[in-house]
């Protein structure tokens, strides 16, 4: 099969002229923005509404070499797990169920970039989009415009980063939505709400304590985890996997912890989610919710925190299938269009797949993809492709019938 990965190699599969392709892409004043929120609200209409529907904030980057890429710098990138010289933006995904889809995205602009206005004007970025702005404030961003948009969804999701900010978890809360945020291990929270007052001295030597803070003993989470009992745990089931449905022991507390700002002790919903590992051991999850156990189920809340794999397996999709990663452009507006298309396709396959969901229920993006690179050349018969779709179709389905199988023999 052709991989149409760049303008170079999509304008020779297509006979197309590369000049008008890349002015297309580069140039052209078409609006990535419109047609960004299209696809949004074309998700939000589509996606089944079964179960609740989450909107899943998460970053991603790519590595690239020189500093002419917007927005490029030495940077942490989560794809290759440590600094390096890459772009970084943020994207959301709408989720529900077994499936989702990117609907938005923002590029991160570094400091390095925000306080030099000439690289600034090089690459094209617009004066209002030359201030700089953390991450968690990007994600605000994506939540508050797609709440403008009309864009349907019962709670936020995100990684420990965003689980770790206050900031965050206030502008969701002040715009009515329940959250679903991981958190850090190490993030500490107390059993019982504490009182807040001066601490008296102790001891005759040092100063007299004068800043309010809580009275009472803060502990880790992940110190608070290793202190519960076999019974502390319940087996939940949470969602369909490729080998099966997803199960885990699930443990919920709720806890406050201090924000210091406003000196004021905040209650959460600590969810603690462990899974066996292949090498026997256990894999711990944390996170926090607005949410509470008389308006949820637990199976309802360990649901939301599994759903925050949909944005990862979104990101992989159009990176490995739909070749996002792959352009080789520069400027801002190049950027954005690139991601708009990206976004535009990624919400076609969707509908494609719901479409065909009653009779090809395992049908992919790739699959989708094969079919319309097909279509377009005819490299093999039309029987040899459904047969080779087919067959892979029976290779997943026997693993998943084998997965089941393995897990009722457990029960």
């Amino acid at each position: 099969m052709s991989e149409l990965s760049n303008i170079e190699r999509i304008s020779e599969e297509m006979c197309a002229d590369y000049h008008q392709m890349q002015h297309f892409i580069t140039e052209s004043p078409w609006d990535h923005r419109e047609l960004i929120d299209k696809a949004s609200l074309d998700v939000s209409r589509n996606l089944p509404k079964q179960k609740l529907t989450g909107l899943i904030i998460d970053e991603s980057g790519w590595e690239k070499k020189g500093e002419k890429s917007v927005g490029v710098a030495p940077q942490y990138c989560g794809n290759v797990g440590k600094v390096s010289n890459s772009q970084v933006a943020v994207f959301a995904a709408l989720s529900n169920g077994d499936f989702a889809s990117l609907v938005d995205a923002e590029l991160f602009l570094p400091e390095s970039w925000c306080n030099n206005a000439a690289r600034c004007k090089e690459a094209g970025i617009p004066k209002e989009s030359r201030i700089f702005k953390p991450k968690w404030e990007i994600g605000i961003d994506i939540i508050t415009r797609q709440k403008s948009l009309g864009v349907k969804f019962d709670y936020v999701g995100a990684d420990g980063y965003y689980g770790n900010s206050l900031d965050f978890t206030e502008a969701i809360e002040e715009m009515g939505y329940v959250y679903m945020l991981d958190i850090h291990s190490d993030l500490r929270v107390y059993l019982e709400k504490a009182e807040i007052a001066v601490p008296d001295k102790k001891g005759k030597r040092g100063r007299k304590p004068t800043k309010v803070q809580p009275l009472s003993e803060s502990i880790r989470v992940d110190r608070y985890m290793s202190g519960l009992k076999e019974y502390d745990w319940q087996e939940l089931e949470v969602r369909n996997t490729t080998k099966g449905k997803l199960r885990a022991d699930y443990h919920f507390i709720t806890v406050f912890i201090w924000d210091e700002d406003n000196n004021q002790m905040l209650r959460r919903l600590l969810v603690i989610r462990r899974r066996r590992t292949k090498k026997g051991d256990y894999e711990y999850k944390y996170s926090f919710t607005n949410a509470n156990l008389e308006q949820y189920t637990e199976k309802g809340i360990a649901y939301m925190q599994a759903q925050r794999f949909f944005v990862e397996h979104s990101l992989k999709e159009s990176k490995q299938i739909l070749g996002m990663d792959k352009y080789q452009t520069r400027k801002w507006s190049a950027w954005y269009h690139q991601i708009a298309l990206n976004i535009l396709l990624a919400a076609f396959m969707l509908k494609e797949k719901l479409i065909c969901f009653d009779n090809i229920p395992l049908l992919s993006a790739r699959d989708i993809k094969q079919w319309i690179v097909f279509k377009l050349y005819k490299q093999i018969s039309e029987d040899d492709l459904i047969e080779q779709i087919m067959e892979r179709h029976c290779r997943r389905q026997t693993d998943i019938n084998n997965a089941y199988k393995k897990q009722k023999l457990m029960c």
